[in-house]
Formats: structure tokens, sequence, C-alpha cells
């Protein structure tokens, strides 16, 4: 966990409002293993918010950085929290894990990059700095413990292989007590592999727990029929039109997802809402991301945002607060599910290279537009006209329809290049304004 914070201290804490983009990449660190949103928030949350405090970030903006960011650790293959494991059970049809984590790894990433995006023109904005070479760790020790990063890329390796899951978590977990023998500074015990064992089986115990519970629920609802009749209700309510239908399934998948760890909340929404999509014709993968994504996504969402509550009281802000501005922050994951059903290229299904990589570069466009609208500020601050126009041109490109794609980069051009030409006839204003002073002055 403390090397997860140096690495990414190491490669982002000297960029422009540095602390937060270290927040951002160590929790997608830690999301790689981590089952929780909120033991993310409490685990990185502790070293990065005291830190985005410092250089002056607000306390709810910071907390809402590190919550958003946690958050998103549980979309993050390999395990994303373990569901992508239920996943390859629930889904069936021949569906394999390298499948799903495939599938999951574009929108993963497209989530992250909007978070840095909107981070990034904020400590624009404010005018923020990176962290002084003093604060920063010395590179030669931190890159020379890459060897720690061992386990998880054995992980993904022997899951690639097709080794079993439990097999595959096994063999995980004796490369990493002899990774731990390397390293000298935290060399374990023959007792304190004991204790990691036992706090490793209280840990499962938990996930047991909820995922028990939530099985009864899924039975319940499975054996009355009630998963059905709600599917079509939702359908009905939409009147069968698949755009509306998303609509009130991301509803209900937000309010079923308040307040369950990440298995629960996938058993649950995966049985009731995931249906509703499926019968009018969605294919099951983006289906039962598409719930997932705004399961998940509870987790910051206000009334009931666990994670955004806990980033909160790590930085002494408002609750509330925080969760609003941790859905701003993510509003990637609010629009990236919808273009994956809409366009299953995002999920590597049936499509070619050229298709993938254009479908990224378009919403990579749109995330940079609507991130800079949310914020205020792109190369210079922008109006509430420029504001709204970013938004619409990021809809635009992120919309996978080929018309769409080209008005908006012709659009995103335009706003790019009236950026660029504003913020040098500002500049050279004030420096005529600042020789005009000191002309007087002299």
């Amino acid at each position: 966990g403390q090397y997860f914070n140096d690495l990414s201290t190491a490669i982002a804490g000297r960029r422009i409002g540095g602390p937060a983009k270290v927040a951002i990449f160590s929790s997608a660190l830690q999301g790689t293993i981590s089952g929780s949103s909120v033991a993310n928030v409490v685990t990185s949350g502790a070293f990065t918010i005291p830190m985005m405090k410092n250089l002056g970030y607000k306390k709810e903006f910071a907390g809402a950085v590190e919550a958003a960011a946690s958050t998103g650790g549980q979309l993050m293959p390999p395990v994303m929290g373990a569901a992508a494991f239920l996943m390859v059970e629930f889904i069936g049809n021949g569906i394999t894990y390298w499948d799903i984590a495939k599938a999951a790894a574009i929108p993963a990433i497209l989530y992250f990059s909007g978070i840095w995006i909107m981070t990034h023109f904020e400590a624009k904005r404010l005018g923020l700095r990176g962290l002084t070479q003093e604060e920063m760790p010395s590179k030669k020790e931190v890159f020379g413990k890459l060897y720690l990063l061992i386990p998880i890329l054995a992980i993904i390796l022997l899951l690639m292989m097709n080794i079993t899951v439990t097999h595959a978590a096994l063999y995980s977990i004796a490369i990493s007590v002899l990774v731990g023998f390397i390293n000298k500074d935290v060399r374990m015990k023959f007792i304190d592999i004991i204790y990691a064992l036992v706090d490793g089986a209280r840990t499962a115990l938990a996930v047991a727990a909820a995922t028990a519970a939530a099985g009864i629920i899924v039975g319940i609802v499975t054996k009355t029929g009630l998963g059905l009749k709600l599917a079509n209700g939702l359908i009905d309510l939409a009147g069968g039109y698949l755009i509306p239908t998303l609509m009130l399934t991301m509803v209900a998948a937000l309010i079923l997802g308040m307040g369950s760890p990440t298995t629960a909340n996938y058993v649950i929404t995966s049985t009731i809402a995931a249906p509703a999509i499926i019968l009018l014709g969605v294919p099951d993968l983006s289906a039962h991301l598409f719930v997932f994504y705004f399961g998940i996504i509870a987790d910051i969402t206000p009334p009931v945002a666990l994670a955004a509550f806990a980033a909160a009281g790590v930085a002494g802000g408002e609750p509330i607060k925080t969760g609003i501005e941790s859905s701003k922050l993510a509003i990637a994951a609010f629009i990236i599910p919808y273009i994956f059903v809409l366009s299953p290229q995002m999920l590597m299904i049936d499509t070619t290279w050229m298709e993938v990589a254009w479908v990224v570069l378009t919403a990579m466009a749109g995330m940079i537009a609507i991130g800079a609208g949310v914020i205020g500020y792109w190369m210079r601050g922008m109006n509430w006209l420029e504001r709204v126009l970013a938004v619409i041109v990021g809809l635009l490109l992120i919309y996978p329809e080929t018309v769409s794609d080209i008005i908006g980069i012709s659009a995103f051009i335009v706003l790019l290049a009236l950026q660029y030409l504003w913020k040098n006839d500002n500049h050279d204003s004030s420096k005529i304004l600042e020789n005009n002073q000191s002309i007087e002055k002299s």
C-alpha cells in the first residue's frame, strides 16, 4: 500500500496540482487488488488528502478527488472488486474471465482519464503547483522496488492462462510472501504470515456474509418472478425505447447499489436491473457492465455516498458537499456506460482495432471538452456560454455515431483554437499593461 503511494508520487507528484494526480494514480493501483471503495479511500486518502489540502485544494474537493478515484478502483481490472469472477458465473454463454477483464479495460482508463483531466483544469484554474523536489521520494529507491508489483502481474498472467480463480489466488499469495522476503524493510516472520492469513480470513468473512445476504435477495427475486416483472415494468414505463430504459435502469442501479459492498452490489443489480436492458437486445456483457458501473457509482452519489462520506471524514469536509463534488468529478462514469451499450466496440466486442481506436479517441476528446465545461477552465477561464458549448461538443463526441463525431471534432478544433488565440491575446494584453505600469513608475 505504501509503495503504491510512493510510486504514484514519483510519477505524478511534480505535475500541476500533483497530489490530486497522485491520489488518482494511487487509487487506480489500489483498485487492482482492493475489494472496497471505502477501504481504498481510508488507505490512500490518509496520505493524499492532507497533501492536497496543504497545496490549496478545498477540503471538499480534496475528499472528492480521493473518493471518485477510489470508487473507480472497483471498475479497474483485473479483479474489479471481485465482481469480475462473479460475472463469469452469472453471464455464462462461454464467456471467460479474460473477456471481462479485456472489456472493462478501456472504460476504466477513460474513467480515470476523466478525473485526471478535471483535476488538471481545476489546478490550473486555482494556480496550484506540484510537489517540490524536497517533498518527493527518491526515484532511485522507488523504481528499485518495482519487484513489489510482481504479485499483481502474476495474478493477471495466471488468470489469462485460464487457471482457476482459486488456484490463481493461492499462487499469488505464495508469490506475495516470497516478494515480502526480498524487501528487507518489511521482511515477514513466520508469525507475521499467520497474522496476515487471519486478517485475510476476517476480510473474506465480511464479503462472504454480504454476498450470502445478497444471494437470499436474488433467490426471492428469481423464484417469485419479481425480477422479470420489474424488468418488463421498466420497459413499459420507458415505452419500449432503449435510451429511456437505460436511464430508468441507471436510476434503479443507483438506488439498489446504495451502501452495498462491491460483490453484493453486483449480485443485486445484475439480477434485478440488468434483465430490462437484455430484453431489448443489448449483449449480456454490456448490460451487466452497465448496471455494475451505476451500482458502484452509488458509493459517491448522495444521499448515501459511503466513499464520499469516508473521504469527508479524512478531509474534515462537509459530507454531502463532498459527495456532490465527487459526482461532478466522476461525470465520466455517468456517460461511459451509455457509450458501451450503444457502441460495443468500446468493450472490444466483434470489432477491429481501428474501430476501437476511433471510439477511444473521440471519447477522450469528449471528456476533455466536458471536463473544461464543468470546471470552467481550459487554456484560460471560460464564460457560461463557452462552458455550455464545451459540454455539448463533448456529448457529441462521446455519442458513437459518424455524423455526431464529425460535427463534434470540427467544433472541438474551433473551440480549442479560440481558447489558444484568446489566451495569447490576454497574455499579450497583460504584458502591455505591465510594461505601461513600469513606465509610469519610472
